[in-house]
């Protein structure tokens, strides 16, 4: 702590010498320029009443709220902030009404609350409007940053996380489908991702889009590295290239799977949205099939057709599964 230099006042000595000229000048002014105030003479007595005398009613008194040297009136009624006379009866008559129009407006919309937290749906996801699409959101941002510590900082270790059809490791089958190897490969996977993931979302909530996600695009991931070959060129098996499987498309496909069976019930706003998005489905599929079998499993520019087939396949393994295994949603 410091102290600051501040000039002293020279007031402890009696004499007036000792001090500035406008203290003594003050000091040496006439009584009359400073009167004292007379103490006063009055004194409180307590006196008893007359023998036979009615005791003097109290006086009414005004609660007063003390404010440095004035005493100003509370706020009573009718004190200096007191309401206009007749809002508490129009408060009364009108705030019952009031309320009931707003629960009805929020239950309308989807906004009001229950008593212990929002309604949740069967898939955890929470009520309209709070947390629908954070499951999505967390999916495409973690996409984006590995793409960006991958493709743009150049990041060695990033490397590590692809599949690896000779040397696979166990977290490979996980850490592959966050993966991509340029921009377009990322722009066209997490535009879908995007779009068919918050369909499930919305049906399933944030848990069951990522665990949709993960489940089939493990599923895919796992078809590739049985079905294509572990290494390519060499000789004789000698100085082959290995090959790696990256990508969120096999996850993608199998969300195209999924977000059509969800919408299969007996709806007809359900069932119009289910063959809206089914023909897209079928016809993405059908066309994959066909250039899985000319191409033979790996089309042009590396695609991994058999990764998109396979991802669509566990999607359908896995609704029809739960669905065999869950009660029916009510």
């Amino acid at each position: 702590m410091s102290v600051l230099p501040i000039a002293r006042l020279a007031v402890a000595s009696p004499r007036v010498g000792a001090l500035p000229a406008r203290f003594a000048a003050a000091r040496l002014a006439p009584a009359v320029a400073r009167p004292r105030q007379r103490a006063s003479s009055l004194k409180c007595v307590n006196v008893a009443p007359a023998p036979g005398a009615s005791p003097r009613p109290a006086q009414p008194s005004h609660p007063k709220q003390r404010r440095g040297r004035f005493t100003v009136p509370s706020a009573g009624k009718g004190g200096f902030n007191a309401l206009p006379d007749g809002t508490d009866d129009l408060i009364k008559k009108y705030g019952d009404t009031a309320r009931a129009t707003g629960q009805f407006i929020g239950k309308a919309s989807g906004l009001a609350n229950e008593k212990k937290g929002f309604k949740l749906k069967r898939g955890g996801g929470g009520s309209r409007g709070y947390n629908e699409g954070n499951g999505v959101f967390l999916l495409l941002l973690l996409n984006v940053v590995l793409f960006v510590l991958d493709n743009w900082m150049h990041l060695p270790f990033m490397k590590l996380l692809y599949l690896n059809h000779m040397h696979p490791q166990w977290w490979q089958f996980v850490t592959s489908i966050f993966c991509h190897a340029n921009w377009g490969h990322l722009s066209g996977n997490i535009f879908f991702l995007y779009v068919f993931g918050n369909i499930v979302e919305q049906e399933e909530g944030t848990f069951g889009v990522w665990f949709s996600y993960l489940f089939t695009g493990i599923g895919a991931g796992l078809a590739s590295y049985l079905m294509l070959p572990k290494g390519v060129g060499g000789v004789l098996g000698m100085g082959a290239a290995a090959t790696v499987s990256l990508g969120a498309s096999g996850a993608v496909f199998g969300l195209f799977a999924i977000s059509v069976l969800t919408k299969l019930r007996l709806d007809f706003k359900k069932l119009l949205e289910c063959v809206i998005l089914g023909q897209f489905v079928i016809e993405r599929f059908v066309s994959e099939a066909k250039m899985a079998t000319i191409a033979g499993g790996v089309g042009a520019g590396g695609v991994n057709h058999v990764a998109h087939l396979a991802g669509a396949l566990v999607g359908v393994f896995l609704i029809v599964g739960l669905s065999k295994i869950l009660p029916p949603e009510k």
